[in-house]
């Protein structure tokens, strides 16, 4: 290799601007060190290939030791521009051993929480930064539609104010007080843009969205983030009206870059570009798909290394100008020069990480956001277990009141790496956490009880079920690109002897906490579902459970919502979405009473597969409410969820009852705590349009308010919505506040037997 004295480069020289620095090093590049720099390629391959043959810009799925190793590699190129190093950092520092693994996202936005969200961002950047990686794929902006998606998981929910709420908190927690801050990493908006939008909840199936669609719910987040300065973009695998999102230009160009002003660097999801010459097939091969791809404004080419070929083939047949190559290399490495990477790196720093990973701070903040995210969606009386709230100095519940004797029952129920749900460990998609994170870093459900329960309570375990095992695909065991596919799912027979033991276990216990849901086995791309129910034994155990007339709370542990059995319909119920590391001892304080529920649906859940889809803002016009053979309502509705206590709600009214769209909407409502323990009341706010131009969602989430309050206590509550919110997508496409009648919808969900209204008029 040929030694370049760089003592005197320009663009090493920072106290240049940015623009100044970009344009000395383009000036310095040779084509095919151009093109490597947009390509990021997975770093369990060969690193010497990746760094000096291929010049890549960017490495993921880097191991501990090959962050090092790459560093070692760049440290040796002619030009020794640094690398952007990239991990799936999705709900905590995924697969790095020891880390901080938090609730999944849909867990996070149970919380309804901004603050608390940004926290956990602010949390996972500081863990990441400390091992030397720069960038995370986070936070998803996708909304969930179709429940059989193996994805939902992955979102904040159904609702797009929701969503931009919490993804913009996230925004903020990763990227910090700026690039220069030593604890930022780079944020990632994802998949833009309609790729949850399925055709029969099939992962990256084509998403049939008008324009129109788009504009009106999934765009709107990701302009939010766009404006609030998130770094990156990440392109979604489908295709929308028959054009891949990877060369769509009225997505990229004429909305993004072009309307909102986009400057960021966008970066395709895994293998795009191969993805529209193999499975597309809307290019012939990979220099046609390449051209298309630049020209169409793609920096950073995620894991497709015929890129390269392809690229550099298109320019020398004259299908590419090097200057569209230029373009999107400028905006790579002048993302690196804002990040201060040619200055530092940012290699891995074991004192930080030694200090940092897995801190006690961030465990504390871990179990504060478990407890949040739980969801408590029926109560028959059992819960909570104990009436008493004090505990001793080493967390225990004190004795009194509250069973004597509890069956712990499922198979989820000690299952450590499955509650931590997708992108954690031994999910799958790296490596070198073949076993998952360490197990004494996970608190079970069981674990929970038996550290918690006073020490005369008797705790007794089985499985009761199993869930599944696995067998390779008939088409083989990779996809034409390569690539793992994933193996099939065949469902656990009901085991007799099982079932019989969990029973018996039943009959002598004075309650049962069964843990029931899903496996990683079932989420995340690739691996949708084509049905919501329980699989395997789990079913029949209920069922047994249920007959023995033991009082019974079901907790499912679930990365999406499920259904479950008519036998258990009026059985206590607490959904648990991958609560993470802390999430056995957050569902075991919340099961004995110690802390109150406070956690809110973000999505709905259906009383059958068939419903879907079952979200609450769907468009006007459907004849009935009712299928032949059963309701179209859902069975837990978008921001629902129980407390301890009953709260109700009366004497609403609206203060402006007339507004042009500069103005507010305000309205107040009374909330009273008429139960025996404290609440923290999540009040909601919908908007109606009464009448529109074109057909429009029914209501829609606007603003909402936490109220805390004392048993007995009731308090006046204040809700305020900008006028400028109350709008729609007109038939050209323009989002517009139309003048008439609307009404304000307030109370603690969706549903509209819970909501009380008040009119306004918009002049």
């Amino acid at each position: 290799m040929t030694t370049v004295d760089l003592t005197h480069a320009p663009y090493l020289d920072a106290s240049l601007t940015a623009e100044e620095r970009v344009a000395d090093l383009l000036g310095r590049m040779t084509l095919p060190e151009k093109v490597g720099q947009m390509l990021q390629l997975d770093a369990r391959e060969d690193l010497d290939e990746i760094v000096h043959a291929r010049h890549a810009g960017s490495i993921l799925h880097t191991s501990p030791e090959k962050v090092m190793q790459a560093a070692e590699l760049t440290a040796r190129t002619r030009l020794r521009i640094p690398l952007l190093v990239a991990e799936d950092c999705i709900h905590g520092h995924s697969f790095w051993r020891g880390a901080t693994i938090f609730p999944t996202q849909l867990g996070m936005a149970a919380t309804w929480d901004p603050d608390l969200v940004e926290q956990v961002a602010r949390v996972t950047a500081a863990e990441v930064a400390a091992t030397g990686i720069h960038w995370t794929f986070s936070p998803v902006l996708c909304i969930a539609r179709d429940l059989r998606w193996g994805r939902v998981n992955e979102t904040f929910g159904e609702d797009p104010f929701l969503i931009g709420e919490l993804a913009s908190a996230m925004v903020r927690g990763y990227q910090g007080g700026g690039l220069d801050d030593p604890d930022a990493i780079l944020a990632t908006a994802k998949h833009f843009a309609g790729y949850s939008e399925t055709q029969g909840g099939r992962d990256a199936s084509e998403a049939d969205i008008s324009r129109r669609k788009l504009r009106s719910w999934f765009l709107p987040p990701f302009e939010r983030v766009a404006r609030e300065g998130c770094r990156t973009f990440m392109l979604g695998y489908q295709t929308t009206d028959g054009v891949p999102i990877t060369v769509n230009d009225w997505l990229l160009s004429d909305v993004l870059r072009g309307e909102w002003g986009y400057t960021g660097t966008l970066i395709t999801d895994w293998d795009n570009i191969g993805r529209m010459v193999w499975e597309q097939k809307v290019q012939p091969d990979y220099t046609h798909a390449a051209a298309a791809a630049v020209k169409a404004g793609n920096d950073m080419v995620m894991t497709t290394p015929r890129f390269f070929e392809g690229a550099l083939d298109a320019v020398e047949r004259g299908m590419l100008d090097e200057a569209d190559i230029d373009r999107a290399v400028a905006r790579i490495l002048r993302l690196k020069f804002r990040f201060g990477l040619f200055e530092n790196p940012r290699h891995p720093d074991p004192e930080r990480i030694g200090r940092v990973i897995g801190s006690p701070e961030h465990t504390e903040l871990n179990l504060e956001v478990a407890r949040r995210s739980l969801v408590l969606l029926r109560n028959d009386g059992t819960l909570p277990l104990a009436s008493g709230r004090t505990t001793d100095e080493s967390g225990r519940a004190l004795s009194g009141s509250g069973p004597r004797r509890i069956a712990v029952v499922g198979p989820l129920a000690d299952d450590a790496q499955t509650q931590l749900g997708d992108w954690a460990g031994s999910s799958g998609q790296v490596d070198w956490l073949s076993d998952g994170h360490p197990r004494e870093q996970i608190v079970t459900v069981l674990d929970g009880l038996r550290a918690l329960v006073p020490e005369d309570v008797v705790v007794e375990h089985t499985d009761g079920a199993s869930i599944l095992t696995l067998a390779e695909d008939p088409l083989g065991p990779l996809f034409p690109d390569g690539q793992p596919r994933p193996p099939i799912v065949v469902a656990s027979e009901p085991d007799a002897a099982q079932i019989a033991a969990a029973v018996d276990a039943a009959r002598r216990s004075d309650v049962v906490v069964a843990v029931v849901g899903d496996r990683i086995e079932l989420v995340g791309e690739g691996r949708s579902t084509a049905t919501l129910e329980l699989i395997g034994g789990q079913r029949a155990l209920l069922d047994a459970l249920a007959e023995t007339g033991t009082p019974l709370v079901v907790v499912l542990l679930a990365s999406k919502p499920l259904v479950l059995p008519e036998s258990v319909r009026d059985a206590s119920l607490v959904w648990a979405a991958n609560p993470g590391m802390q999430g056995g001892r957050a569902v075991a304080e919340l099961l004995w009473g110690l802390v109150e529920p406070v956690g809110r649906l973000p999505i709905s859940f259906a009383r059958h597969v068939g419903q879907q889809p079952t979200y609450y803002n769907q468009i006007r016009g459907q004849h009935g409410d009712r299928y032949a053979d059963l309701t179209q309502s859902p069975a837990y509705a978008f921001g629902e969820g129980l407390s301890y206590t009953t709260v109700e709600y009366d004497e609403a009214e609206v203060l402006t009852p007339v507004v042009s769209a500069d103005d507010e909407v305000r309205a107040r409502i009374r909330v009273h705590n008429t139960g025996q323990r404290p609440v923290e009341e999540l009040v909601q706010v919908y908007v109606r349009d009464s009448v529109t131009s074109v057909s429009w969602a029914d209501k829609e989430l606007k603003a909402y308010r936490r109220v805390a309050l004392e048993p007995g206590a009731s308090t006046i509550v204040e809700v305020s919505v900008p006028a400028a919110d109350c709008t729609i997508v007109d038939a050209a496409g323009n989002r517009i506040v139309e003048p008439g009648a609307f009404e304000l919808l307030i109370g603690p969900s969706s549903r509209d037997a819970d909501l009380h209204a008040v009119a306004f008029e918009i002049v």
